[in-house]
Formats: structure tokens, sequence, C-alpha cells
């Protein structure tokens, strides 16, 4: 059978690729430290699988509303207010299948074909081939690595084109840990204003900055809202990666059209997790904290671990758990090929070390690879000692 142009131009995942790859050469009995894959090390915490525990006990294994429970989604308005500062009716909010499925949805209800959409670069993966599959056309927008690629209105104006629509703004950033400064925010808001763009913010690591205040949501400032959709989710902040709860808050029209879109995909996810994901959001913030300090004496592990190792530039996170390394400063080969090239890197390091990090291809950029840091103190430590170790001798 043919297959359509759709799925011919769609790029795979280079995150999923790594985490393929590394669980293949684990299978094999290979000792892979792993860099790569963007999930937190811990358990699930007690209360919040207890809670799954207890909705397969009372039966709570039916179909759902497509949007989600009435829990999930009062615990979902509570939570904005709580953390956020922002008041939705449950109406305006709705449950995916994690966040990735959420920003799916908004972008199936919001792109026509041929309108162009903002991603500013470096960008998570999914961003432009998302785009492409509702039809739209990715505009990639540069940010300055000498400004540790903060999004700046200056960059924006520079990307901009008549056939542009809406914008996806990250905050904190995955993959460079950039966090939204509230004095761009603002320029930001009005130059979407001014433009008429949609936005859809990704706050999936807004829980997790380190040492600097987090901005406000776009959707806080005045004449945002309306046009503001918010994805976040339960898996990186509450360590529930496999339980696939994320969640949108935004116009009650545009809600709506996600819900009807979802509904003729996905349906609902998964009722039981759907119970964990309430006691989550209801929570109080300790073992949020308790993570995000762990996350954050891991950054400075791992900064310092970098910092050693000649030709190689760590970007300073101020959110999320991945180090941005910039690999242009490397000298050496690998079959023919510049280890300053974060693809060749990426498969040296793995080949060579056993230590899997992502390529910054995948991210907008050659010359760098990703590297998380959601992995024990010992695991850091041992995978920094191998690649320094060949990496120097490559020198």
């Amino acid at each position: 059978m043919d297959l359509s142009a759709r799925a011919r131009q769609l790029a795979p995942s280079p995150t999923l690729a790594i985490d393929r790859e590394l669980k293949r050469l684990v299978a094999q009995g290979e000792d892979v430290v792993s860099f790569g894959i963007g999930e937190p090390d811990f358990e699930t915490p007690s209360f919040i699988a207890e809670a799954g525990i207890e909705a397969i006990r009372g039966g709570a294994t039916r179909y759902t509303a497509v949007e989600g429970t009435p829990r999930l989604r009062a615990a979902i308005v509570a939570y904005l207010e709580r953390a956020e500062g922002l008041r939705y009716d449950p109406d305006e909010v709705m449950a995916s299948a994690g966040a990735k499925q959420a920003l799916y949805n908004a972008l199936l209800a919001l792109v026509n074909p041929g309108d162009a959409v903002l991603i500013p670069a470096p960008y998570w993966v999914s961003y432009p081939e998302q785009v492409r599959l509702a039809g739209g056309v990715p505009v990639t927008v540069p940010t300055d690595p000498a400004g540790g690629y903060h999004l700046s209105v200056d960059d924006l104006r520079r990307a901009y084109r008549p056939d542009v629509r809406g914008l996806i703004i990250n905050s904190p950033n995955n993959p460079t840990g950039a966090v939204l400064r509230a004095a761009d925010t603002r320029a930001i808001s009005d130059f979407c204003q001014r433009h008429d763009l949609f936005v859809i913010a990704d706050e999936i690591y807004q829980r997790l900055t380190y040492g600097s205040e987090p901005s406000p949501s776009l959707a806080s400032l005045p004449g945002m809202r309306e046009r503001t959709v918010i994805v976040n989710g339960v898996s990186k902040s509450y360590a529930m990666t496999g339980w696939r709860i994320g969640f949108a808050a935004g116009p009650p029209e545009v809600v709506a059209a996600m819900g009807r879109i979802q509904g003729q995909t996905t349906s609902n996810p998964s009722s039981v997790s759907q119970a964990a994901a309430a006691a989550a959001l209801r929570s109080d913030d300790r073992t949020v904290e308790a993570m995000r300090l762990r996350f954050a004496a891991r950054r400075a592990l791992m900064l310092e671990g970098l910092g050693r190792i000649p030709g190689l530039h760590a970007v300073w996170p101020e959110g999320a758990f991945y180090v941005w390394v910039e690999v242009g400063g490397l000298s050496g080969q690998y079959d023919g090929r510049p280890l300053s090239d974060g693809d060749v890197l990426a498969r040296f390091l793995l080949d060579k070390a056993q230590v899997a990090v992502v390529p910054g291809s995948g991210f907008g950029t050659r010359a760098a690879v990703r590297l998380s840091f959601a992995q024990s103190e010992e695991r850091i430590e041992e995978g920094l000692a191998r690649m320094s170790k060949v990496l120097q001798t490559s020198a």
C-alpha cells in the first residue's frame, strides 16, 4: 500500500528514537547511562497511586465524558487558580491522554491549511511536526544564544510574515530551560494582539524553576485570555509520565472544538488515570517542591561536570530538567565526521561511552545536544565521567 504524503513527510521523534535504542541496548545487557528522554526517575507519589488503585476498586473503569470527569475538571480549575492565579470555568478546561495530545487538539482546532505558526527555536521536537499534521506551516523563530535563548519580541518581529496566525510558547523551555521574562511577556502580548494571533502556551514545566521567578502566564495579561490555550499536565511535576494525563484551558468555543476532535479520535483519557491526576492536582505543594529541590541539586552537579569537559558549553537552565550543550568547540571526528555535529556526537557517546543524549537537530540546530538531569546523582556522575574520558581521548 502507498503511504499518504502526510505520513511520508512526518519525521520520527528523536527523543523516542533514542529511548528505543536505549531500551534495546539495556535488553542486551548493556549498562547505558541515559541523559535522553525527559522522564523523572522518581516513583509516582504513593498517595497519587493509591487514588488510582481506589478508582479500580470502586469500579471507575468505564468510559467518562470525553473532556474528563467532573472531579478532574474541577481539580484542573482549582489548580490553575492556585498555581497561576487564573480563573476558569469547568467548560473552559479539558483532559487529554497527555499534554502532547492536548497540543495537537489545539492545533487541529485553530490551524487552517496554509496557516503559518511561529515556533521559537530551539523548540520541542513535536511542535513543527504537529503543525504540519494540522496542515499548517511551521515558521522557526531563532533566539539568541548569547542571551540565553530568551525569546524577545524582536525575535518575533524578524520572523513575522502576513500568513502567520499563531504562536507556540514553551516556558520553561525544552530543551534550553529558558524562562520567559516578565518584560518580554508583556511585549509579546502586545505583539500577538496587534497581529491578531492565537497563542498555545505549553506550561508543562511551569512548576520546575530554579532561582528565578516564573514569568506570568500570557493568559493572565489583559486581552490574552481569549486568544490563549494553556497546555499542562501531571507527567513532569508529579512523576506521572505513564499515567498519560494532560490538560488544556482556554476560550470555551476552542475547548469545545478540541473536545469534538478528541471525541472522534481517542475519546476520554483513562478513567483510572483521571482519578490519580485529580488527587495530584488537589494536593499541597510538598511533593512537587521536594522533587524540584532534588532536580536543582542535580542541575548543579551536571553543570559542574560539563564545565570540566573541554569543547562543551552548557547553557544555564532556569527551569525544566535539561541542559542544552553547545558542542561547536569540540575537535575530533567519528567515522570521518566532526564531533562538533550533535548527531555525530550523540552516536559517538552511545557507541563509545554507553551514554545516551539527544542530538540538537531535532530541536532545530545541529551544533548541540540535550542532556536530561532527571537521573540519580550517582548516574549523573557516572555518565559525565564516561563522557569526559572518551571526549578527552578523542581530542
